[in-house]
């Protein structure tokens, strides 16, 4: 089992370059990076976490693209994987789209994982033009149109969401079909059936609950649906509590992904390096 960082980038506080070469150094695996365009003022959707219309951190109004933002840090890293907890597809055009991830990823040699979410904030949404009882759909087009991009040399595709004919787009990303895809979202029968027909694999939420249920019950519908090996499973825990990790090895889990605080550089920096030898992490792996 590996061990990943999440930084709620934003315009304050510490940068993602500085923190992902802490994480680097320190023998993390992963770093992942949240996505918001805006967040309107006056809203209906609730939060998961708030359950009403207030957000848990102010960051959420102040995050940097998460594109650009592990771009950046493609640059000042050699290693660790270079992520996405979670992007919203729906909210940018797909052809660019594709185009800045392959970028990313040709960039940083392959490193880049694609966590995606359906999108909770249906108010952001909506000034994206996504049509809420359809965001499902047109995420798995958006997935489906990037993959054609990212794997032929004339690519094309003609869905109810993306439609373009014969196109050249170059570069393609390392991995095909494309960069290790998870959905972020709640443990249920329906997003796991949709996880399998659509992705590699889950992210849990920081609200999961009966995650080993969750995994037990995605294992047996990744089999039912025919598909090879096992789903790639990231669980964001909280605390690194020594019988929970046991527990989740245990269970096959193959990432614990844990939040940074939103301190000062310096305050980043010392929870890092702590984080890392409560978990037994080998910074010298990473060198």
């Amino acid at each position: 089992m590996e061990f990943g960082l999440t930084l709620f980038t934003s315009d304050r506080g510490i940068r993602p370059t500085t923190a992902a070469v802490a994480a680097e150094k320190a023998g993390f695996t992963a770093f992942y990076v949240p996505e918001h365009t805006h967040i309107p003022v006056r809203r209906d959707a609730a939060h998961p976490g708030t359950g009403g219309a207030e957000l848990p951190d102010e960051r959420y109004c102040r995050t940097l693209d998460p594109w650009v933002a592990l771009g950046a840090v493609a640059a000042v890293t050699s290693t660790i994987r270079l992520g996405t907890a979670v992007s919203i597809p729906v909210e940018s055009d797909p052809i660019t789209l594709a185009k800045t991830i392959a970028s990313v990823d040709h960039l940083s040699g392959g490193r880049t994982v694609l966590g995606v979410g359906y999108g909770w904030n249906l108010d952001e949404m909506a000034d994206h033009n996504v049509p809420p009882k359809r965001r499902r759909t047109m995420l798995r087009e958006y997935l489906e149109a990037m993959r054609e991009l990212w794997t032929h040399d004339e690519a094309e595709f003609h869905g109810e969401f993306v439609d373009f004919g014969p196109s050249w787009a170059w570069p393609k990303t390392v991995r095909k079909p494309g960069p290790l895809t998870l959905v972020g979202a709640a443990g249920n029968e329906k997003n796991f059936k949709w996880i399998c027909r659509s992705a590699d694999g889950w992210m849990t939420t920081p609200i999961s609950e009966d995650i080993a249920g969750s995994v037990r019950m995605l294992r047996e519908l990744w089999a039912e649906a025919g598909r090879e090996g096992e789903p790639y499973i990231v669980v964001l825990d909280g605390k690194p509590v020594p019988e929970k990790i046991d527990m989740y090895r245990e269970l096959g889990v193959h990432e614990l992904v844990y939040g940074t605080p939103d301190k000062s550089e310096e305050e980043v920096l010392a929870y890092i390096e702590r984080l890392a030898g409560k978990l037994g992490l080998d910074a010298s792996a990473s060198a």
